[in-house]
C-alpha cells in the first residue's frame, strides 16, 4: 500500500501574511493565521509585520519566521509608480500565496506587490463593522481559498507548560483609550479587597508606557511587598508570565486578548465598545459590563463577585 505524504500535494509551499496594526489586531488575526498553517502544514508560512508583537505567532508554531514591516526600501510599495527596491521584488516573488492585511484604500499596495510579480494576492481589509466578531471578519478572505474559520479563539502557545498560582492575579489597569479605562479607584478597591481575603495573595501590575501613570498611582495605593511588576515586557515574556496567575483583570486592550489567548481566565471590564464584536472568543473569558455602558458605573462589588465565580 502506498502512503501519500500530504506534503506532496497540498499546494501551496510558501505563504506570507503581511500584518500592521496593534497587539490586539494582531490577536484578534491569530485564528486565521492558524486556519492557514493547518490547511497547509507543511508550506513556509512567514509573517511581515511589527517584530515584537507577530512574535507571538512564531513562539505558538504558527509561523516558520517573521520580517520587520519597519524596513526602509519598503516605502517603495506604498507609492504608485515608483521604483520598487530589488531585493524586495525577489522576496515578494518567492511567495505561492500572500494575504495582506494592510490599510490600502487606493490599491497601491497591493498593486505595487503585483507589479512586482506576487503571483496570487489576497487583499484581506483591516476594517471591521458590526456585523460579526473581528476574528470572523478577518478570517472571511480566506474563504477565497476555501478555508472556513470554526474556532475564532485565538490560542497562543509559550513553551512552558502552564503552572497557575493560586495566589497571584494579574491586573492591567490601562488600555488603548481613557474611555475604555474603569477609574482607578475601582481597581484600588478590588485589588485590596482581593489581598485583605487571604494573606498569601499577591498581585502581577501589568503595563506599557501609557500605562505608567496609572501603574504608578496603583503601587502607590497597595501595600508593596505584595505585588510584582510586568512592566513593558516583551510580549512573548509577558505571555509566560500571565500563564502562571490564576486569573486576569482587564479592559478591551490587547494585553486582555494576549491573557485570554495564553489560557488565563480573564474578567474583561467593558463600556463604550462592543464585545459581541471585540472581546475575546475563549471558554475562559468573562465579560462584565456597565448598565449604562460607561466605565464609571461598574461597581467593584460586582467586579469581586464576577472574579470570585471565575476562580471558581
Amino acid at each position: 500500500m502506498t502512503t501519500v505524504d500530504p506534503c506532496e500535494s497540498e499546494g501551496l509551499s510558501r505563504i506570507l501574511v503581511i500584518r500592521g496594526g496593534a497587539i490586539g489586531d494582531f490577536i484578534l488575526t491569530l485564528p486565521a493565521i492558524k486556519l492557514l498553517r493547518d490547511a497547509f502544514p507543511c508550506a513556509h508560512l512567514e509573517i511581515l509585520g511589527y517584530r515584537h508583537i507577530i512574535s507571538l505567532a512564531e513562539v505558538s508554531g504558527y509561523a516558520n519566521a517573521t520580517r520587520s514591516i519597519e524596513y526602509g526600501p519598503l516605502a517603495s510599495f506604498f507609492a504608485p509608480e515608483s521604483e520598487l527596491a530589488s531585493e524586495l521584488v525577489e522576496y515578494f516573488q518567492s511567495f505561492q500565496q500572500i494575504v495582506s492585511y494592510l490599510f490600502d484604500p487606493d490599491d497601491i499596495f497591493a498593486s505595487n506587490l503585483r507589479r512586482a510579480g506576487a503571483r496570487n494576492v489576497i487583499c484581506a481589509s483591516s476594517k471591521i463593522s458590526d456585523r460579526e466578531h473581528a476574528a470572523r471578519q478577518l478570517a472571511r478572505p480566506l474563504e477565497k481559498l476555501g478555508l472556513y474559520l470554526e474556532n475564532a479563539a485565538a490560542q497562543i502557545l509559550p513553551n512552558e507548560t502552564r503552572l497557575p498560582d493560586p495566589n497571584l492575579i494579574a491586573i492591567h489597569p490601562g488600555s488603548g483609550s481613557e474611555s475604555k479605562n474603569w477609574p482607578l479607584p475601582g481597581f484600588v478597591e478590588v485589588a485590596g479587597t482581593f489581598l485583605d481575603q487571604n494573606p498569601d495573595r499577591r498581585l502581577l501590575l501589568v503595563g506599557g508606557e501609557a500605562d505608567a501613570e496609572r501603574l504608578t498611582k496603583l503601587r502607590a495605593a497597595l501595600p508593596n511587598e505584595r505585588l510584582e511588576i510586568a512592566e513593558n515586557l516583551p510580549l512573548t515574556a509577558l505571555a509566560k508570565e500571565l500563564c502562571n496567575c490564576a486569573a486576569f483583570i482587564g479592559h478591551d486592550s490587547g494585553i486582555s486578548h494576549l491573557a485570554a489567548a495564553v489560557g488565563t481566565p480573564s474578567l474583561l471590564l467593558y463600556g463604550p465598545t462592543d464585545p459581541a464584536i471585540w472581546a475575546p472568543q475563549n471558554p475562559n473569558v468573562r465579560i462584565l459590563r456597565g448598565p449604562t455602558l460607561r466605565m464609571k458605573d461598574i461597581d467593584p462589588p460586582a467586579v469581586m463577585m464576577s472574579l470570585g465565580k471565575l476562580m471558581s
